[in-house]
């Protein structure tokens, strides 16, 4: 049996369940950082019908 980092020894059952559980916790990080890309992107994208830079340059006075 292997050890963990108190110096117990750690089960196959109790292995596997960390196992479990860390694939868990990636997967929903993932899917939350995705989300929050999406969002970004989402936020900061020029509507669909005009592209950055083709409005005319407004001259202030004129």
């Amino acid at each position: 049996m292997n050890e963990d980092g108190s110096g117990r020894p750690v089960s196959q059952a109790a292995r596997a369940n960390r196992q479990d559980r860390l694939k868990l916790a990636l997967r929903e990080n993932l899917k939350r950082r995705k989300l929050q890309a999406r969002e970004r992107a989402d936020f900061t994208s020029p509507p669909s019908d005009e592209e950055p830079g083709d409005r005319a340059e407004e001259v202030p006075g004129k």
